[in-house]
């Protein structure tokens, strides 16, 4: 490890650039900490120099959001984890984000991952994740390879965790479009009790809306979609837009403004299925079981102007 790698809070800089785009993924849980199109962020990053924080970039892996008090069935057993969210009681995005992952390709325009999820408490099997990062003409792609290298079945789920940019002051300023007929209500740990529609709530973006003074930390589902199942989120100010896509694999889209600060940017996060799902639920018919030897793949980006 090079002296500066040691020094940075989140490891090893992995740059990549094509034309105007640059982006930059960090050693430290494979995240995204830049993307930025002809000087102008479209990810709301952080410096090099700076740990990361409010999950920043981060990929949620082998499951996105929260687990009730980190304890889940499986294989005929109560499984515990560690509790990553100690104030609300909770397992919280997964165990790829404070590990270091391993680079086995690298080049001008892309940049791929590698990490190894061993059997652990409340774990009970082995993962492998292959992650790539790469730039193409029409933005930033994002591919996760999840196979189970173990001899048992595992339960599993994906996220990532972008912050969006369009050169705001305040997120409320951005104008979001999020074409999702239903959201998800939660109670005070964030935890599920009822997907219900969007009409009437208050929290409707399927039509072009300024985030204002709403506080929104909200699961959204039921997306319309493309001819390929695919979706996108979509943020604009002005003459600057970014927009999150994802394939027919993601079920939810979690849009997170920040409670007590407004100049963080807007997260936008595609999840394969939604919190809590490990458990009996209004959300648990998102979780996907991977058999021994089994492979998932997984496909979601950015673009920004």
């Amino acid at each position: 490890m090079t002296p500066s790698a040691a020094s940075s809070p989140t490891g090893t800089q992995h740059d990549i650039t094509l034309g105007e785009q640059s982006a930059t993924v960090t050693q430290l849980g494979a995240g995204m900490r830049r993307y930025a199109v002809a000087g102008r962020d479209v990810v709301k990053g952080y410096g090099a120099d700076e740990p990361v924080s409010g999950g920043r970039g981060q990929q949620l892996i082998p499951w996105p959001n929260r687990i009730r008090d980190g304890r889940y069935p499986w294989a005929g057993a109560t499984q515990q984890l560690w509790l990553s969210e100690p104030p609300r009681h909770n397992a919280s995005h997964g165990l790829a984000r404070y590990v270091p992952w391993s680079v086995v390709e690298h080049e001008d325009a892309q940049v791929v991952l590698e990490l190894t999820i061993f059997s652990q408490p409340g774990w009970p099997g082995v993962l492998h994740a292959r992650l790539t990062y790469a730039l193409a003409d029409d933005g930033l792609h994002v591919t996760l390879e999840a196979t189970n290298v173990g001899r048992t079945e595992v339960p599993f789920g994906y996220g990532a965790h972008p912050y969006l940019t369009v050169g705001e002051e305040r997120v409320d300023e951005v104008e979001v479009t999020l074409p999702a007929a239903s959201r998800l209500e939660v109670d005070d740990r964030m935890l599920p009790v009822a997907v219900s529609p969007v009409e009437g709530s208050g929290l409707d973006l399927r039509e072009p809306s300024l985030v204002g003074d709403r506080v929104l930390d909200t699961a959204y589902t039921d997306l319309a979609r493309d001819a390929d199942g695919g979706w996108s989120v979509r943020l604009r100010r002005g003459d600057r837009t970014a927009e999150l896509w994802a394939d027919s694999s993601f079920a939810w889209a979690q849009v997170f403004t920040g409670e007590k600060r407004r100049d963080v940017g807007l997260a936008v996060e595609p999840m394969t299925c939604g919190p809590d799902a490990f458990n009996p639920g209004p959300t648990h018919d998102g979780m996907l079981t991977l058999a021994p030897r089994e492979t998932l793949r997984f496909r979601w980006g950015i673009r920004g102007s």
